[in-house]
């Protein structure tokens, strides 16, 4: 792969990373909407954005095609159905005012790729790598002593997404069609979910405001954009770089949490949280490295 892809593949994990940094505000916003009414309508419109935007560039058949051969079906049904409970367990946290923990979640999550980077994709550790992962592995390790109890969301949250990691670098297809995959095959039934809860009364509309309902008819925009991001970088980076741009993103949150949210912080979580962007300073400087290598 050349510089420029390599490069092209930074900028969509950063960009990926920072969009799902910020979301929690957006979440909280579509208070007082129930939290599985926002997963539904999510899953369906993702699908819905999906589609059109695959379509702008591909025609009905390269779309569809690759659906024919049972492998790839079982594949992206797999990936679809991680990043569903990924997403649930994200948004029903946020809501229920767990934000912190997800920061928790998704700081684990990382680890998790970068372990299986080197176990599924024999990626070789540098030096400086190795400095970061034993750092960031040392702050989790603080993080879940200080919590005296299993955190049940931050791990669902980096169980479901590593593996959902590990699978999208194993696919073949354009973002964009990754992504009709994804969510195709629960798309149907979530639009007969939508249909039941507004016919009866527990859905979305007539809930909160009417500028709230047209806020959550972008979520399925919102969710393409980063899960397209993600996409490409996926391709291009490995899978350790993968994992460690991910931190922007729960340190993104961290602050939303504590300084927009109100959610407090304790000492011993800020000192996790500085040792891991410490050893995302060695990582830094590894890589200022291998790119300069790169261009000798």
């Amino acid at each position: 792969m050349n510089r420029k892809e390599y490069e092209k593949g930074i900028g969509a994990a950063i960009g990926c990373s920072v969009v799902w940094g910020i979301l929690p505000v957006y979440w909280q916003a579509l208070s007082p909407i129930n939290s599985w009414v926002i997963i539904v309508y999510r899953i369906f419109l993702v699908c819905v954005v999906a589609v059109i935007m695959a379509r702008m560039s591909y025609s009905w058949k390269r779309i569809f095609e690759p659906l024919k051969d049972r492998k790839v079906r079982i594949r992206y049904f797999t990936a679809g159905l991680l990043i569903t409970v990924n997403w649930s367990t994200y948004i029903w946290a946020v809501n229920a005012h767990h934000v912190i923990q997800t920061c928790v979640g998704y700081y684990i999550e990382p680890l998790m790729v970068c372990i299986f980077g080197m176990v599924f994709f024999r990626e070789r550790l540098t030096k400086y790598k190795s400095i970061a992962l034993i750092l960031a592995m040392s702050s989790v390790v603080l993080i879940l002593v200080h919590f005296h109890a299993v955190p049940t969301i931050a791990l669902v949250l980096a169980i479901t997404f590593s593996t959902y990691s590990a699978i999208k670098k194993t696919v073949e297809q354009p973002p964009l069609i990754s992504l009709v995959y994804e969510t195709i095959f629960l798309a149907p039934p979530a639009l007969c979910v939508i249909i039941w809860m507004e016919v009866t009364g527990k859905g979305a509309l007539g809930v909160g405001e009417p500028y709230q309902y047209l806020l959550l008819l972008l979520c399925g925009l919102l969710t393409v954009i980063p899960l397209g991001l993600f996409a490409a970088a996926a391709k291009r980076v490995s899978m350790f770089m993968l994992g460690l741009t991910e931190y922007i993103s729960p340190s993104l949150s961290l602050i939303v949490g504590v300084l927009l949210l109100g959610e407090p912080l304790d000492k011993v979580q800020f000192i996790a949280f500085a040792i891991i962007w410490l050893g995302l300073v060695f990582f830094s400087y590894g890589e200022y490295k291998d790119a300069s290598k790169m261009l000798e």
